[in-house]
């Protein structure tokens, strides 16, 4: 017996659900934030400057890999909005953008520990 025979077995509960989704335009975003954080070398510049902000020379020492491509990875993470970035002479420092953020990788975190 096929369950889904009927293609809609709760359509008052489907109609609540499809009125309360984000505008697809919303999800795309969030589609790429976690596109973004999936890669495993901005994963590791994110947690880093969980910690603190740093700038792109010593985020290259953390991350082991060249000053180029971890500006490249901070370039995509801040058209993101996950970083942000602040100008001291002519050094760049970076530091998660905001709260929600911090929250996500946490949450993350914390349920892979668990």
């Amino acid at each position: 017996m096929n369950v889904c025979a009927d293609k809609c077995i709760n359509e008052a509960n489907v109609n609540k659900t499809v009125k309360n989704l984000p505008d697809q335009e919303v999800i795309v975003g969030m589609a790429e934030i976690f596109k973004a954080l999936s890669d495993p070398s901005r994963l590791k510049i994110v947690l880093a400057l969980l910690e603190q902000e740093h700038c792109v020379c010593d985020i290259s020492v953390i991350c082991n890999q060249t000053e180029s491509a971890i500006s490249h990875q901070l370039r995509l993470l801040r058209n993101l909005k996950i970083v942000r970035n602040r100008r001291e002479g002519k050094i760049v420092y970076y530091t998660l953008d905001d709260d929600h953020v911090i929250s996500l990788i946490h949450y993350s975190l914390d349920h892979v520990k668990h």
